[in-house]
């Protein structure tokens, strides 16, 4: 695929994407399937999305999606509960602000759309009690500006998720990172930052305490991915190197051998474009 094709727009490439037979399992991992509703619905009941939800849990009140592209997080958070306002630029039908209305009339919630770009969110100070951005910080263009503004439209103990941001372990790798992507050849706009480059950013920004969700021990990095999914992975590729003898078996199944060996893993994980996930608090004034 890669050389092949080039699109000014985002909903273009996505268009393209959908019409390719060989990429449907990425259209589906991806929540750019139609209709839209049956994708929402999917994200809502993910394994991704359960993870996020137990951050939540006991909060309620104005939450704010950053970047939310067909409104799939939107969409997730007001059947939470929560009054939700979408923050996305692009107004496509597809995968933009038309796309979320139309969700939102179809599902029947009280999702508030904006269009506007997130380094200059158009909210007064504090209003939110959630900010909810899903590879979002990644794409920024000024990450400081924009960790900062998050900031500024959180109340006081709010709450920040930055999930699934992508990261490189040194400056030199975001060139293979981008060659291996799926979809950066198709219209571009991919990035990934150091993992400290984030938590800089973050923490400049007046965040009180950051917990970092690293990449093999938090299912809203895994997905597609389940634990059960990695494990059964795990076990085929031990199977093609040498056989796995049934007590092995039987020590996979265990999900705290499992978590062991993956926090081994993580310990030599440098792969470019690896995912993790950020929960940002704001002090109590």
């Amino acid at each position: 695929m890669k050389g092949e094709q080039k699109f000014t727009t985002w909903e273009d490439a996505v268009v393209w994407l959908r019409n390719q037979p060989d990429q449907r399992q990425l259209v589906l991992d991806a929540f750019y399937d139609d209709p839209l509703i049956d994708a929402a619905k999917r994200y809502f009941a993910s394994a991704e999305w359960q993870a996020v939800s137990k951050f939540l849990e006991n909060r309620t009140g104005k939450a704010l999606d950053v970047g939310a592209g067909r409104g799939i997080a939107s969409y997730a958070l007001a059947r939470s509960g929560f009054v939700v306002t979408a923050l996305e630029p692009d107004p496509s039908g597809v995968v933009g602000t038309a796309a979320i209305r139309g969700l939102a009339a179809e599902a029947g919630l009280p999702i508030e759309v904006v269009e506007e770009f997130s380094e200059r969110l158009p909210f007064a100070d504090g209003v939110f009690d959630v900010v909810f951005a899903r590879a979002v910080l990644h794409h920024m263009r000024d990450l400081d500006s924009a960790c900062r503004e998050m900031f500024r439209v959180l109340r006081p103990g709010g709450m920040l998720i930055a999930a699934r941001e992508h990261v490189i372990s040194r400056e030199s790798d975001l060139g293979a990172f981008l060659d291996q992507h799926p979809l950066h050849h198709l219209y571009g706009g991919e990035h990934a930052y150091l993992l400290d480059r984030y938590i800089g950013a973050l923490r400049n920004a007046g965040f009180a305490a950051i917990e970092v969700l690293s990449p093999l021990k938090s299912p809203i990095n895994l997905f597609p991915h389940t634990i059960e999914t990695l494990r059964a992975t795990v076990v085929e590729r031990l199977t093609d190197k040498v056989p796995v003898r049934p007590i092995w078996r039987a020590a996979l199944a265990s999900r705290s051998v499992l978590t062991s060996l993956l926090s081994m893993a993580e310990r030599f994980d440098n792969r470019p474009g690896r995912l993790y996930s950020f929960v940002c608090h704001k002090a109590q004034s």
